[in-house]
């Protein structure tokens, strides 16, 4: 290509998927704006970038998600941003909390929640599926993980969103600048006020399970147990709702699709899996150079910024036969929309479980959905989601 490719333009938030199949035919390696990253297109480039923590250094994430503008940001002091050893100490702490056994525990809360939400979504006129299913039920699943008010999930869906949006402020842009800087503010505060209340009255949940943890026979500071709280509250939101809002599109798409599943519910994991294929949730994930290095056959300078592209790599035909068609009879599971290696996202099993038990409790009740307007794509780096998406829901 003879000029740098701007993932912001609004062709690449619409349908990024056709220039990704040119990178990765003509120049799987390079440099993309905003930012000068370096994008890694091909599905094996992107699996070595993931894996080789000592050349490939999580730190990227924390410069893309702590520009000089914000300065403080718990989220951008996450385990994200940590490589081997310490990643590893921190990251035992909630691993228990998403083994098999711990969603086998939850799930009948989850089912509770999809089975009353599913119940409310009107039916026969145009509604906003993000406003009335794709938010709500993470938003009670995390709220009962941590002990957070469900009811405040439109303001957890403006924090998730600005916090998942910083890459792309441009420094002319001072008004969206101080919106994420209130964001920081307001959400900090806000889980200040959920960990005095936990120290003072403990509580069955996660917040309290990590008050009372320790790390090599010490607890966790207060600036460590922010940061989990701010990741484990955009990372339990931000995938699950974007995962269900592909879904939506996707069914919109392929009505033959929504009538095998309603037909048969035991489709409902392969529809989850293939959707996280086509349309992964996670666009591509932040890295550091900390050595000169060759990936993909391009010479990448120690200091370079890298972006693993996770949404093209689950197009990549070399990897994937036919690609670009989307088809839950798909042999093999993906598990790249996730993450790979020492970051796959915990939260998986989560994710997938809460899409499930949505779709189980919501096919019986509508034999189509039809598109009410065209849906509002973020503007986003790292994530690849609608903000809004009007369809109407039509009644079995």
């Amino acid at each position: 290509m003879s000029e740098r490719l701007n993932l912001m333009s609004p062709a690449m938030l619409a349908d990024p998927y056709p220039t990704y199949a040119e990178l990765r035919r003509d120049a799987p390696v390079c440099q993309v704006d905003p930012g000068g990253f370096w994008a890694v297109t091909r599905h094996d480039d992107v699996v070595a970038v993931l894996k080789d923590t000592a050349v490939f250094s999580s730190e990227g994430f924390r410069a893309a998600t702590k520009p000089a503008w914000l300065g403080h940001n718990p989220f951008g002091d996450s385990m994200l941003v940590l490589d081997p050893p310490a990643h590893g100490r921190l990251r035992s702490l909630v691993n228990r909390a998403f083994t098999p056994a711990a969603m086998a525990r939850l799930e009948a809360r989850v089912r509770a929640f999809a089975e009353d939400i599913a119940a409310r979504l009107p039916l026969g006129q145009p509604v906003d599926w993000v406003e009335s299913l794709a938010m709500p039920l993470p938003a009670s699943v995390i709220g009962e993980l941590l002990g957070l008010d469900p009811s405040l999930h439109a303001r957890f869906k403006r924090w998730t969103d600005d916090l998942t949006s910083i890459s792309p402020v441009t420094p002319d842009m001072t008004a969206r600048m101080e919106e994420i800087r209130t964001t920081v503010r307001e959400a900090e505060q806000y889980l200040t006020e959920v960990l005095a209340s936990r120290r003072r009255e403990p509580a069955d949940d996660m917040v309290t399970d990590l008050l009372r943890a320790q790390v090599d026979g010490q607890s966790l500071t207060d600036a460590e147990l922010m940061s989990f709280l701010f990741l484990l509250l955009v990372g339990g939101l931000e995938t699950t709702v974007h995962l269900l809002n592909h879904s939506a599109l996707q069914l919109i798409a392929h009505p033959e699709v929504l009538d095998r599943l309603r037909a048969d519910p035991a489709l409902i994991p392969r529809f989850i899996d293939e959707v996280l294929r086509y349309e992964p949730p996670v666009r591509s994930v932040y890295r550091l150079v900390m050595a000169d290095t060759e990936i993909g056959g391009v010479r990448l300078p120690k200091g370079a910024k890298v972006l693993a592209m996770i949404g093209s790599a689950c197009r990549d035909e070399a990897h994937f036969p036919d690609a670009h068609r989307f088809d839950i009879d798909r042999r093999g599971v993906t598990h790249l929309p996730f993450g790979h290696g020492i970051h796959f996202c915990l939260g998986a099993p989560l994710a997938r479980l809460e899409a499930r038990l949505l779709f189980t409790a919501l096919l019986p009740r509508v034999r189509r959905l039809s598109p009410a307007g065209p849906p509002e794509w973020r503007r986003a780096l790292s994530v690849r989601g609608v903000t809004s998406l009007p369809v109407v829901a039509h009644p079995a």
